[in-house]
């Protein structure tokens, strides 16, 4: 049996998108084959994992000022000892700080291969972070150096393989694109009727979605700002989601006169009515320039719903405009133009959702099943380079 270390420095019960990556590919792993262990800290002391695969916290401590907990696993024995006996085959670190560094030494100590996943671009939230172009360097230097410390390098798509490099990786991460477990609709129109007769929607009134974490940082604003040149255009728009910015996007809301048409409808945590909201959708507005690789513009394509993205987003680098996908320039403007040119042209429209569907879609099975592959070839490489791992230190 192989066995896989995912480390993560954040997890369940909060919820973004690399813990959704981590969580699908811990489900998936387990086949008798394979036997996985998430290490990852402790997000809240109140919650219990009950997962179909163990998971491993280590102790952490709150911060007043973010909104999320510092891991400390180099303070925790239990974590520590646990780790130790775990015997694990391979080491995959989807974080490149406290529970990831721990991943990386426990790797080297023990001779065996270790994997990183570059999930997020750090350079933008290290700067948002600190406003010092200075403090951003020194920064991107200590993660940079925990992922040239690692035997191979994963990509969630082309351009975010492209800016690690940019960052100074020692050579180009390998591309491994993330998934979606939502299944296509059997029944587009009953799916349809559901979303509708939930909603309050208009049989022939085009749907625009946005699903996610209600931030500036998705260009939530600009999204309305956009719409607002749309007046005389006839559609809904949902906010599907919750999160900081969610008060100051519904004041953008009413201050661009939009309240009859754009509503924040809160998170839906039923995936069938998630399911129909997206095959209702005309389009999906994604102008996110701080996505690397959203799941939700996968879980779009699952449904034949394509995304118009903006200009320069890495999360679009796997759309080709007009062919598979959208995309416009970052301008309310030229943004809301594309949207009206979208709605006005049905068959084109119709042979873009067959292209969002056919070159976007990918089922978590099929990933991990991929992702599988990997794991043994690189193991196998491995020893190889390595020699044989009979000698190396026991636990």
């Amino acid at each position: 049996m192989i066995k896989v270390g995912l480390f993560i420095d954040t997890y369940f019960p909060m919820i973004d998108g690399v813990i959704n990556v981590v969580h699908n590919y811990a489900q998936r792993i387990n086949d008798g084959e394979f036997e996985v262990t998430v290490f990852c800290p402790v997000a809240d002391k109140k919650y219990k994992d009950e997962f179909g695969y163990r998971v491993v916290r280590c102790k952490s401590a709150k911060i007043s000022f973010l909104d999320y907990r510092l891991p400390m696993p180099k303070t925790d024995g239990k974590f520590k000892k646990t780790l130790k006996n775990s015997n694990l085959d391979i080491v995959h670190i989807h974080s490149p700080f406290s529970v990831g560094k721990m991943g990386v030494r426990y790797a080297k100590k023990y001779g065996i291969p270790v994997i990183a996943t570059m999930h997020s671009q750090f350079k933008q939230d290290f700067y948002r972070a600190t406003h010092s172009n200075a403090l951003t360097g020194i920064m991107l230097k200590t993660v940079m150096k925990v992922f040239n410390n690692c035997d191979e390098c994963y990509a969630v798509n082309g351009r975010v393989a492209e800016i690690f490099l940019e960052y100074g990786a020692k050579r180009l991460p390998k591309v491994m694109y993330n998934a979606t477990e939502m299944l296509p609709a059997t029944n587009i129109g009953q799916a349809c009727r559901l979303a509708e007769q939930t909603y309050g929607i208009a049989p022939d009134t085009p749907l625009l979605l946005f699903v996610g974490r209600l931030t500036a940082l998705k260009n939530i604003y600009f999204i309305v700002d956009s719409l607002a040149l749309l007046k005389d255009v006839d559609f809904k728009m949902f906010f599907v989601g919750s999160g900081q910015d969610e008060v100051e996007l519904q004041k953008r809301i009413d201050k661009q006169g939009l309240g009859d048409k754009v509503k924040i409808i809160g998170r839906v945590s039923d995936r069938e009515m998630l399911k129909s909201l997206y095959s209702r959708a005309k389009l999906f507005l994604f102008p996110s320039l701080y996505d690397a690789n959203s799941l939700v513009q996968i879980e779009a394509a699952s449904q034949k719903t394509p995304t118009l993205f903006a200009e320069g987003a890495a999360t679009s680098s796997m759309v080709t405009d007009g062919v598979n996908g959208y995309i416009a320039p970052a301008d309310p403007q030229k943004y809301a133009d594309k949207i009206a040119q979208i709605l006005s042209d049905e068959q084109a429209y119709l042979r873009v959702c067959d292209g969002a569907f056919n070159d976007l879609y990918c089922s978590w099975d099929d990933a991990v099943e991929k992702l599988k592959n990997m794991y043994k070839n690189t193991i196998e490489q491995y020893n190889i380079d390595c020699g044989d791992r009979s000698g190396k230190t026991k636990r």
